[in-house]
């Protein structure tokens, strides 16, 4: 079966539900498809302690503050899933899940969305898939011979599933810190990271990240001097958990091992630690595989863009990615004023 629509979103999450807020202010005929079975996007997968960097009503989307939470300065997931949840419905969002887009085609004047369970024809494609669905794990020597326990990030949901076991947690960004600091107590962790952690000062929370981010793009597109934006702060959020991990010195991370051995792990000069589960909070890659019809990937396999539009494709938008299309869009916060932009160019582009 074919449906119709001036604009298919692909993605139900935040930036999806930012974006259709917006389409529906400049009167668009728009869907969302949602490969998930329920609302709340990434945020009803991640691990059970994981907490917002900033305080709920600086964690909003467009025309809804989020609610603080009771008891807690900086909410944890479920309460944004509730928040998103609450939001989709509140603005009658026009989401349809669970369906999973397969291709984006070039179709005439018109874009064709195939997923499986139908397809779609629209005059543009906004892409807000985000990044949880593709995480990355590097290539280390030894892999096939540990025989213990390897996971990612996404799979992470609470100490006690490690109890009393040798664990070891590689990653010095805030994923690393939160889940090296919620182990710290019931296991025998052990934190590598490749090269020593920065922790903001403790005042500095995802308001200060975002207007770093924001002055940091704000003077490279004037030709000013970069700021160095976020990164010249440190790399990890000190949020109550992590600080209070920090300060009882359990977070004092050792340097990245080179190599994996049966039963642990193998450093340059011979030491060797003994692990059972190794958690690799890593980082993630867009997840555009849906976009490959397209041909739009350069030799560095990004898709050139300017802001959020398609250098070479105009019908389409990616939104929600980070500072690959806009600074901090890959937050609550920071993806307000992208997907307002988006909209409002796919207006221009209908009119």
């Amino acid at each position: 079966m074919t449906h119709t629509a001036q604009v298919v979103v692909i993605g139900g999450g935040q930036a999806g539900l930012a974006v259709g807020y917006h389409l529906r202010r400049q009167g668009v005929d728009f869907v969302i498809l949602d490969a998930q079975t329920t609302p709340g996007g990434a945020w009803q997968h991640a691990w059970d302690s994981l907490r917002l960097f900033s305080p709920a009503a600086c964690s909003s989307l467009p025309g809804r503050l989020m609610p603080p939470q009771t008891g807690e300065t900086y909410p944890d997931a479920q309460h944004v899933v509730e928040y998103l949840v609450d939001y989709e419905k509140r603005y009658e969002l026009p989401v349809e899940r669970p369906v999973r887009v397969l291709g984006v085609y070039r179709d005439g004047p018109l874009l064709r969305v195939d997923t499986d369970s139908g397809t779609w024809q629209a005059c543009a494609v906004i892409s807000a898939t985000g990044t949880w669905w593709r995480p990355f794990l590097p290539a280390v020597p030894g892999r096939g011979a540990f025989g213990g326990r390897l996971l990612h990030t996404v799979e992470y949901r609470r100490p006690q599933d490690f109890a009393g076991r040798r664990v070891i947690v590689v990653g010095g960004g805030n994923s690393g810190a939160q889940i090296a600091a919620d182990l710290a107590y019931e296991t025998q962790m052990t934190w590598v990271t490749q090269r020593p952690p920065r922790f903001l000062a403790d005042d500095i929370d995802g308001r200060v990240l975002f207007d770093a981010a924001t002055a940091r793009r704000r003077a490279l597109d004037e030709g000013r001097t970069d700021t160095g934006g976020v990164a010249s702060l440190g790399d990890i959020v000190a949020v109550p958990p992590v600080r209070e991990a920090r300060n009882r010195g359990l977070l004092k991370a050792s340097r990245v091992f080179t190599r994996l051995v049966p039963g642990g792990v193998e450093w340059a000069d011979g030491t060797r630690a003994e692990a059972e589960a190794i958690i690799w909070c890593t980082g993630f890659r867009p997840a555009l595989s849906h976009l490959a019809p397209l041909q739009l990937r350069g030799r560095r396999g990004h898709i050139a863009t300017s802001g959020t539009r398609a250098v070479d494709e105009p019908r389409l938008h990616l939104l929600g990615y980070g500072d690959w299309t806009v600074p901090a869009s890959a937050t609550l916060i920071g993806v307000g004023r992208p997907a307002r932009e988006a909209a409002r160019e796919i207006a221009g582009l209908l009119a």
